[in-house]
């Protein structure tokens, strides 16, 4: 159902790989919702070819950008607002690669060379594009910036290894660059921590169907899925949400917050 949320406005999606991924599920909603999009991804992504079936549904240009490229996001935010006639109302950051998870590197062993990458890339590339958009004047007052995260960046998760640090960063970024951008123009910068989800790049973590099974045993009304994500991320771009900043939002079906549950209680008497 729509409910017209997001008429008039416009806005830039980060990330969506196919069709399981949550910026693809986004991109659907915000269309249905009324927004004009911008899709963008990395140019080896844009290879695949995936995107532009979206593209198609939602009647938006795909534009390729390197989030750690600064040349790539100043072309691509002067694309988009030539392509918008203006400003851009919303921005989806749908990002996170681990190059040492790739390699199979324990979290006690990992490389420091490609740690250093994989924070560039999940975590500061945040603060790129918001430098970016800040330098070019390319968000609207009262515009909306929702970057994606996971509980691992305040608890242990030992197989999620060195992306617990990323998304520990990513929401320090929001909160530090929300409070300047909530300053200068009104703008809201957010972090949703989402359940765990079967997307492809989540799907790449050691022991990924353990954590979804604990998960859902854990959160009182289970585990969140990526379209009720993509409905939560309209929320936070519609205009309901201007006074929501600098917050790390749970959308994890209770799990943040319970301590045991009886599902895992029996299980554990088994």
């Amino acid at each position: 159902m729509a409910y017209n949320l997001l008429k008039g406005k416009k806005g830039i999606i980060f990330g969506a790989l196919d069709e399981k991924s949550i910026a693809w599920k986004t991109a659907l909603r915000c269309h249905e919702e009324g927004a004009q999009l911008v899709l963008t991804n990395a140019p080896v992504a844009l290879r695949m070819g995936e995107i532009n079936k979206l593209a198609e549904q939602v009647q938006a240009p795909v534009i390729g950008a390197d989030v750690v490229n600064m040349d790539d996001l100043k072309k691509l935010f002067e694309e988009s607002m030539k392509h918008f006639g203006g400003g851009v109302d919303f921005i989806l950051h749908s990002i996170g690669m681990s190059l040492n998870v790739r390699k199979g590197k324990h979290y006690t062993e990992i490389d420091y060379g490609f740690n250093q990458k994989t924070l560039d890339i999940s975590a500061m590339s945040l603060h790129r594009v918001l430098r970016t958009a800040w330098e070019l004047d390319a968000i609207n007052e009262w515009g909306s910036v929702v970057a994606l995260t996971y509980i691992a960046a305040q608890r242990v998760f030992p197989d999620y290894n060195e992306m617990a640090d990323a998304k520990a960063l990513l929401e320090s970024v929001a909160r530090s660059f929300g409070y300047h951008y909530a300053i200068k123009k009104k703008v809201r910068v957010n972090t949703v921590s989402q359940s765990p989800t079967r997307t492809t790049a989540g799907s790449g973590v050691k022991g990924f169907d353990g954590f979804i099974n604990y998960a859902e045993k854990m959160s009182p009304s289970g585990n969140a899925t990526a379209e009720q994500c993509a409905d939560y991320c309209v929320t936070l771009f519609s205009d309901l949400t201007r006074m929501v900043t600098m917050q790390n939002l749970f959308h994890d079906g209770g799990f943040s917050f319970t301590g045991i549950s009886h599902a895992v209680i029996e299980q554990m008497e088994k």
